[in-house]
Parts: C-alpha cells; sequence; structure tokens
C-alpha cells in the first residue's frame, strides 16, 4: 500500500448562507469585481448553517485515505474546544494522527465561510496555529518514510519551513506534490522555483499561476485550436514557465470551465464533471489531492488522472463542507462509466 502523508492545516469552518446576501459586481476600465455585501447594521436571520472541520491539510489527509492509501497527517492544533472538534472527527476517518501537533498556548484555525445563492464563497479565516508550524513540529522520518509527501498551502511562519521539507523528501526520494499558496507565490519566481525543481507534481490555480509566472490570460490573445476545444496560449504559455524538470506534471484549475495538465510533450484540458452545486470550498482540495493519487494509481494516465479529479471535486462542491462528498476510487469509476461521453482532450 502507498504511503501518503499530507502537511498543511487544519481549521474548524462554520457555513453561514443568507437569503438577504446579495452579488454586487463593480467594473472599473481594467478588471471587473465581485463584492458579497449584507444590509449594513442589520440583525439578518441565518438561512443555512453548518459546521465542519477543513484546511487544506485536513481535506487532502481525508481524501487519500478514503482512497485507500495508507495516509498520515503533519498539522497544527490548540488545546481548545475546536482542537476537540476537529480530533473526534478524525475518530470516523482513515487518517493517522501519529504526527499532528498541539500546542496549550495556541489557537485551534477557525473559519467562517459566506455561502452565496450561487455556490461560491467568501472565507473569513483566522490562522491560529496553522499559521506557527516550525521546523522542530515536522516528523522528519514519517516524510522519510513516506512514499508521497502532499504539500498543502503554508500560510504566514510556517511557509518558512517549506524549504526544508522539499529538500529533505528529495533526499530521501520521497515523491513531492506540491499545491502552492499565494504566500509561496508571493515572495517571486525565483523563491518558488527552488520548490518547483524539486516536485514531481505541481498544482495551482489559474490566478495563482499568472501571479507566479507574470502571464496574463488577455482576452484579445487569440486561442489555438485544442482537439473539439481551445485552450488559451497565455495558459499554455503559464504550463511551460511553471515546468522545471522533465519528470514534473504541472496542472492549471480553471474553477467551472475545467483543468489543464502539462508533462512536456503534450497538453490535456479535461472539463468539470457536471454537478449541482452547494459549496465549493474543498474543491481544490479534493481535486488536486485526487489527481496525484490516481496518477501515482494508475502510473502515467495522466488524462484519466484529470477525470478522476474532477469527478471527486464535482461531488465535493454538491455538499457542504470539504469532506462530505468525498469519493472512494470505486465511487469515482462507477459516475465515470455512467457516464461514457465524458472525456478528458489531449493535444
Amino acid at each position: 500500500m502507498i504511503k501518503v502523508i499530507t502537511i498543511g492545516s487544519a481549521t474548524m469552518d462554520v457555513f453561514v448562507e443568507c437569503d438577504e446576501a446579495n452579488i454586487v459586481s463593480v467594473c472599473t476600465k481594467d478588471k471587473n469585481s465581485n463584492f458579497m455585501s449584507y444590509p449594513y447594521g442589520s440583525k439578518i436571520d441565518i438561512s443555512t448553517f453548518a459546521s465542519n472541520v477543513g484546511g487544506g491539510g485536513v481535506n487532502t489527509a481525508c481524501n487519500f485515505g478514503n482512497l485507500g492509501f495508507d495516509t498520515s497527517a503533519i498539522f497544527k492544533i490548540g488545546k481548545d474546544f475546536y482542537a476537540d472538534g476537529i480530533l473526534h472527527f478524525f475518530k470516523d476517518q482513515k487518517v493517522k494522527l501519529g504526527s499532528i501537533i498541539q500546542k496549550e498556548n495556541e489557537s485551534t484555525g477557525f473559519s467562517v465561510i459566506l455561502v452565496s445563492f450561487q455556490g461560491d464563497r467568501t472565507v473569513l479565516a483566522h490562522r491560529g496555529a496553522n499559521a506557527n508550524l516550525r521546523e522542530e513540529d515536522i516528523n522528519f522520518e514519517a516524510i522519510k518514510e513516506a512514499d508521497l509527501v502532499y504539500i498543502a498551502p503554508l500560510n504566514g511562519e510556517s511557509n518558512k519551513i517549506l524549504e526544508k521539507i522539499v529538500d529533505f523528501a528529495e533526499e530521501y526520494d520521497t515523491k513531492i506534490c506540491f499545491n502552492a499558496g499565494t504566500t509561496s507565490i508571493k515572495k517571486g519566481f525565483e523563491h518558488l522555483r527552488g520548490i518547483l525543481d524539486s516536485a514531481h507534481v505541481v498544482v495551482m490555480n489559474k490566478e495563482e499561476a499568472s501571479m507566479a509566472t507574470g502571464i496574463e490570460v488577455r482576452p484579445d490573445t487569440k486561442t489555438e485550436k485544442f482537439s473539439q476545444d481551445v485552450i488559451h496560449r497565455d495558459i499554455k504559455s503559464m504550463l511551460q514557465a511553471l515546468k522545471i524538470k522533465d519528470y514534473q506534471v504541472v496542472v492549471i484549475t480553471d474553477g467551472s470551465k475545467g483543468a489543464y495538465a502539462y508533462e512536456g510533450k503534450n497538453y490535456y484540458f479535461c472539463p468539470t464533471f457536471p454537478s449541482e452545486v452547494i459549496s465549493t470550498l474543498g474543491a481544490g482540495d479534493s481535486f488536486a489531492s485526487t489527481f496525484c493519487a490516481a496518477l501515482y494509481r494508475n502510473g502515467t494516465d495522466i488524462g484519466k488522472a484529470l477525470m478522476y479529479g474532477s469527478v471527486n471535486s464535482a461531488s465535493v462542491v454538491s455538499k457542504f463542507g470539504a469532506t462530505e462528498g468525498l469519493l472512494t476510487f470505486e465511487a469515482i469509476e462507477e459516475k465515470l462509466n455512467n457516464h461514457p461521453e465524458y472525456t478528458y482532450l489531449i493535444g
């Protein structure tokens, strides 16, 4: 059985939806921005309320465990009410917690997720202990023994240990899946390049990829024919810029439009799998970790791995909470068998 260890955040998430919420669009010469708004100074009834455990380290660990991998997790929490809730949640998960860190004087991460009637969300996040992961907290022996380490975005002070983790994993031939976060990207491409240089799989969303490479997807740039669909040449340029080593696979997700991948020879495009959207929280975590899991389970079938990721992500967004909709490989394959028309494109 493949041994996987995930490193990232753990939070208690509270989901709130209000019927009185508005989506306000503001246009300027250069951009169009959307804002969620509520009547100022009012007391507003909540129409839907739910609380779940989340965070990139938690979401991906639960997914790998659910997909049948021997899974451990490294994340940091406090010794408080919310930490108790997170630990209770893991009693029903197939994840080993011997490497997690609890600190008496730190607070557990907490988020309020404001869900719109369109299914998208705005997150009010208190990082807490998630932002204070330090080198002495990390169980490097567990990384050494793992076949694969999945690194979710590390924020705040926690990002300072990223290079140490990557260098150690590379030294002991532990394969690395890296889901870059904005903290790493904002340090500049030369800093990021040192991480990318060691990663076997790199996943970013389109906005992150644009920030990392400095390449904008220009509306006036011509697209190139991509079999039955099209791929923007600026996205191709992003994929090329992010691929540092021959053995790497680079993935860029583009929300409801789908996802792209590049392995140095072919470009892949996979549309989103159809589903009802309740909340998009956790969609990126489920897609990226499922892609990595399918890639290592099925060898080098990149297109099929994209499809697996899309199916699992579509299931997650159909539920409240980032882990409630997670599927097994068998359930993913059943959905694909029931939708033979759904496929990826390669060029």
